[in-house]
């Protein structure tokens, strides 16, 4: 049975700190559950870490949906939550439109949308209809040319307004919220004041849970931002296996017998009877 929302919601309630992934295909979604990870991201940060893109802002639904539906098809325990693209939630009927087809298509269990303000009643209609909702601020890649790569609400009257966002999105309906590049004390303290999950992304100790970017904490990439930490060198160990391939099939020590299938000595013959007479 899959972990839900309220499985979620009783982690906070326990003090139990939730970890979150990422996942893009079938094999990290696998690897990732039977690794322990409850609840899988669908982000559509695979936009850059898969597609080489240099932002999220040329992910499309079908791509998600896509994408989406492999981790759904490869994890049997994991609550998957999956990004609704740039633009696609526009307004309501964009949205729920949007919505309608990742529930529908891959088998989610939810759907994540950045922003607050105009995002705010989208979100009280998406959960109106059922639809499980995940918000995000702080750091908002849909808005990245806007607002910059940087640590967001620094200042007084952004963290207040960072503050009444939050809480606008739990009384819509949401059921957590990412902070991503959030001051850790600003972060801390929002946690304090809902009643909902709070996933933190550069956001410090004190939210209820921890998101990462998959090719971040296993070391696929030669560098990770500052927020993640790398858990292994898993690029490094690819490199050298791929290396050691290329050597061992130009050394002609790559495939053996034990690579390889066999047929009788009468069937070869055969065969090259049979080309002969063709001849």
């Amino acid at each position: 049975m899959r972990t839900t929302i309220a499985d979620l919601s009783a982690m906070k309630t326990r003090g139990e700190r939730i970890a979150m992934l990422t996942a893009y295909d079938a094999p990290s979604a696998a690897l990732a559950e039977r690794a322990g990870v409850p609840a899988l991201l669908v982000g559509d940060s695979l936009g850059m870490v898969v597609h080489g893109f240099e932002t999220t802002l040329p992910v499309t639904l079908d791509l998600m949906v896509a994408h989406a539906a492999a981790v759904t098809r490869a994890s049997e325990k994991a609550l998957v939550v999956v990004d609704l693209p740039f633009l696609t939630y526009a307004d309501i009927p964009s949205a729920v439109a949007a919505a309608g087809r990742v529930m529908r298509e891959t088998g989610a269990g939810a759907v994540k949308l950045e922003g607050a303000g105009e995002i705010v009643h989208i979100v009280e209609r998406l959960t109106a209809l059922g639809v499980p909702v995940m918000g995000h601020l702080g750091y908002t890649p849909q808005s990245t040319h806007q607002i910059g790569l940087k640590v967001q609400a620094r200042g007084g009257e952004a963290a207040r307004r960072l503050i009444e966002d939050a809480l606008a999105l739990q009384a819509a309906g949401a059921f957590a919220i990412v902070l991503e590049l959030v001051p850790a004390a600003l972060a801390a303290e929002v946690t304090k004041r809902l009643s909902i999950p709070t996933i933190g992304i550069g956001a410090g100790i004190g939210c209820d849970g921890e998101v990462q970017v998959w090719h971040d904490i296993l070391g696929l990439y030669p560098t990770a931002p500052r927020h993640a930490r790398r858990f292994g060198e898993v690029g490094a160990a690819i490199e050298a296996a791929v290396s050691d391939y290329v050597k061992a099939v130009q050394a002609r020590e790559f495939p053996t017998d034990a690579n390889s299938s066999k047929m009788t000595p009468e069937a070869l013959a055969e065969a090259l009877a049979f080309d002969s007479a063709a001849e």
